[in-house]
């Protein structure tokens, strides 16, 4: 109660912005004071107490106080909150980066409104017609690069596994341990080479990122054309050196790159741009176009149209439209189309060892599956274990992460250390492990030829026998989980050799991610479920008559739900992967209880990154202690507004000496008969006006048509992922410093605003579901300065709130998980109830 009664009478207190008596803001004065009024200047500004900023730049030395008794007399004295301690930065690939948000507000100015009114019939029929041609191109260019990933690494590995038992049939034993390590040792340090010194961003299977882009978060260099082109040869190479990860994952993030790519609007560095590609400079369609792109990686990475879709609406977007589930269907179905066409071209054996598998389909059918009431129990003790064992997994490979992080910090050499260091001991564990299995004579169905497929591996059996644990390590993982989900093949492996093969991959897994070169975690938890739930098979085979391949499958699903805690989409790509519609019951009931296992002690795995790395993404739903503050709480000076008719030298300065982006416009006397919010005006737009020089020699309004000459629509648009303009990059004369610039026709003058005392719960919604930038604070009362202050993505994040008020951390709501004590007392309580009860 006392920090609730100190609390209110703190908010009656805070951002009471008083204008002292004689305070006026015409031209006159500004024509003789150097410096602008409309500066809130304080005693001390570093980057930890930036207000309205959305990236952290070096900031330029300030003038510690107000020298100028009028200047001192005529200030705004705006109460300060406590300083923000946190730091608007995150880990990009393996590099610490400023992080920017995402203009996906609508700008409303009177110069884009009018260029809104002269577009005819003819450019809103371009505009949808570029629309689908769009998602048609990338659909085609996805599921090409899918293709081509899976084509490449099936011969990669395809030769290395070949050489390998061309050595162990000769009986050269070290010599197929050297190759087999020097060429794995050989591919990784490639791909961790060329994403080090090339594109850092690449690195990892890219989801997180994708994610938290969908959010709202620009995270530099993410979807980049040179990310695209390491992450597509990193994937392969890193996939290739029997690494225990996938490539499905960084199809997400290729997809999105590509998407990226079509709307950048074309390329004025290369002269590779059109009037046509203009529409899409702006972050609300390219924000569609890299949802589209996403859910294409999926589907191209699975041959899962439907699960791409799902993945994109349930797992990376934070805002979904009907028409963008029309248009990303119609996408993932090209993506369909395209694979079985390129497939179709190596069933003739043109493809080297690509096989006549197909992409990652694991076609498990059996018009005979059966289960009954009895195996619901199976069921659910799958969905248990998988629950808990994916928590774990998700809890260990975070602090791995951590650890690999600690290396990788200390530069090039360390990371490529690390990542040698890793695939030797791989290589080493791979090697010698199967040597522990005995060898096993081939089943009867093969008619003693069972080493023709690759569904087993001789390694150093005697004719006609196979090492099971070597068919599963020597394999790529595609083909080790085909070897799993087959049915018909209940004595194929040993118990022992399950197990030592689950751990080895659940260890193995979780040693591989933070290795700095892209791959990806869904098909490692895939082949660990698998094996896990095969095993589960075999040890209660007496209680169960299903097959141990369909039991492997559910485990896949229970091992996935406990780690990425997806459903919908999971459970539709499990179908689509397996081809075996039965399976959707036990599906759905495996999914449902290892998810809400799991959720009860750590959180998704994404999430999780998405917090290691700094990224701020805004979860859908406030939490509780966010309702007991208001905006103004947590909103921090010092505030930086503009005239409607401003001085070029203000704003040089203010853009030169802080790093915000948003800058509200007032217009006071003897524009308007009182100080009157007028709108919103983006640093970068500021920046344009400064390069075209549109200035004026007095302070007066300046004639519309003078800047509906002088600019057009186009000038404004969202530059794409190259360099853009800088305040340093602009070159203005001592005498057009002197000069004045009418803001009018560029601000957006309907910004989002919300009353100061609106709860922060409240505004978090708002702020989250229309995807803003910047939010702007109005008072109370009509008495006051008409606005108080800016909330942008940093002011609603936990860290924040929670170092401006630490008293509300005791009440903060968290989810109910199993901690350490929570475990020891219920087993406590259970040994006491034991003892009574005998």
């Amino acid at each position: 109660m006392k920090n609730m009664r100190s609390l209110k009478s703190w908010r009656t207190e805070k951002y009471n912005i008083d204008i002292l008596p004689g305070y006026t803001r015409n031209c006159s004065l500004f024509l003789t004071q150097p410096i602008s009024l409309f500066l809130v200047l304080t005693q001390s500004m570093d980057t930890s107490n930036l207000a309205h900023d959305d990236s952290v730049e070096e900031l330029l030395p300030q003038r510690s106080s107000l020298t100028d008794p009028l200047l001192q007399q005529r200030s705004i004295h705006l109460s300060r909150s406590s300083p923000n301690n946190t730091s608007q930065l995150a880990i990009i690939g393996s590099n610490l980066c400023p992080i920017e948000s995402l203009d996906y507000e609508l700008i409303e100015n009177d110069l884009l409104n009018q260029n809104w009114r002269s577009l005819g019939k003819v450019d809103k029929y371009r505009y949808i017609f570029l629309k689908w041609t769009f998602s048609l191109f990338i659909g085609i260019l996805v599921s090409a690069v899918g293709f081509f990933n899976n084509l490449a690494v099936e011969n990669i590995a395809g030769l290395k596994f070949l050489s390998l038992s061309k050595l162990m049939d000769a009986e050269r034993y070290w010599m197929a341990f050297g190759v087999f390590t020097g060429v794995n040792l050989l591919l990784l340090l490639s791909a961790s080479a060329i994403t080090t010194f090339i594109s850092p961003a690449a690195a990892g299977s890219g989801i997180p990122e994708v994610k938290a882009y969908l959010n709202g978060v620009d995270a530099p260099n993410i979807l980049t054309l040179k990310t695209l082109f390491v992450k597509i040869l990193g994937t392969i190479l890193s996939v290739s050196s029997s690494l225990h990860v996938g490539k499905a994952g960084p199809m997400v993030h290729i997809g999105a790159c590509i998407a990226s790519i079509f709307g950048q609007g074309g390329s004025q560095k290369y002269h590779l741009t059109c009037g046509w590609l203009r529409y899409f400079k702006n972050d609300r369609d390219r924000r569609d176009l890299v949802t589209i792109g996403a859910g294409a990686g999926i589907a191209a990475a699975f041959r899962a149209p439907v699960g791409g879709v799902l993945f994109a609406l349930e797992s990376l977007s934070s805002w979904w439209r009907s028409a963008l589930l029309w248009r990303s269907f119609f996408t993932t179905a090209v993506v369909a189309v395209v694979l079985r066409l390129l497939i179709d071209v190596c069933s003739s054996g043109q493809c080297g060892l690509f096989g006549k598998g197909g992409l990652i389909m694991y076609d498990v059918t059996n018009d005979t599956t059966t289960y009954h009431l009895a195996d619901l129990p199976i069921v659910i003790l799958l969905g248990v274990i998988g629950g808990v064992l994916g928590s774990l997994y998700n809890f260990l490979m975070l602090k791995v992460i951590r650890i690999y992080g600690y290396i990788n910090e200390k530069g090039r050499a360390h990371k490529l250390l690390l990542t040698s260091v890793v695939s030797i001991l791989m290589s080493c564990f791979l090697y010698w492990l199967p040597w522990i299995a005995s060898c096993r004579p081939c089943p009867s169905t093969s008619n003693g030829d069972c080493l023709s497929t690759n569904r087993f591996r001789r390694f150093q059996c005697p004719k006609n026998y196979y090492n099971d644990l070597a068919s599963l390590f020597f394999n790529t993982n595609d083909d080790a989980i085909r070897n799993l989900y087959v049915t018909g093949s209940d004595d194929f492996y040993h118990p022992i050799s399950m197990l030592l093969f689950f751990v080895s991959s659940y260890i193995l897994g979780i040693l591989s991610y933070g290795v700095v070169a892209p791959f990806g975690l869904f098909v490692p938890i895939i082949l660990t479920g698998a094996t896990y739930g095969r095993l589960v098979a075999i040890l209660l085979g007496s209680y169960t008559e299903l097959d141990h391949g369909l039991v492997a499958i559910l485990g896949s699903a229970s091992f996935l739900g406990g780690t990425m805690r997806m459903t919908v989409s999971v459970c539709v790509i499990i179908l689509e992967l397996t081809n075996n519609l039965l399976l959707l019951p036990l599906v759905m009931l495996v999914l449902l209880v290892s998810k809400s296992v799991a959720d009860s002690f750590t959180g998704n795995i994404y999430d999780m990154i998405l917090q290691l790395k700094g990224l701020p993404y805004l979860e859908g739903h406030a939490e509780p202690y966010m309702r007991q503050l208001t905006v103004s709480d947590v909103v921090s000076g010092p505030l930086h507004v503009f005239n409607g008719i401003e001085k070029v030298g203000n704003i040089v300065h203010t853009l030169r000496s802080t790093g915000h982006h948003g800058f509200p416009v007032i217009d006071e006397p003897p524009f308007s008969s009182s100080p009157v919010l007028y709108g919103l005006i983006l640093r970068a737009h500021l920046l344009v006006i400064l390069k075209k020089k549109a200035f004026l020699p007095t302070c007066s309004l300046s004639a519309n048509e003078s800047a509906y000459k002088r600019f057009v629509a186009g000038d404004f648009d969202k530059r794409g992922s190259g360099k853009h303009d800088t305040i340093d990059d602009i070159n203005i004369t001592p005498e057009e410093m002197e000069m004045f610039v009418d803001l009018h026709p560029f601000t957006n003058t309907s910004p989002y605003t919300v009353v100061e005392t609106m709860s922060l719960a409240k505004a978090l919604i708002l702020f989250r579901e229309v995807g803003l930038r910047h939010m702007l604070l109005v008072p109370k009362s009509s008495d006051r300065a008409p606005v108080v202050g800016i909330l942008t993505r940093h002011d609603f994040l936990p860290e924040h709130i929670l170092g401006l008020h630490p008293f509300l951390v005791s009440s903060r709501w968290k989810r109910l998980r199993w901690r350490r004590s929570t475990v020891s007392k219920c087993f406590r309580s259970f040994i006491m109830w034991m003892a009574h009860s005998s």
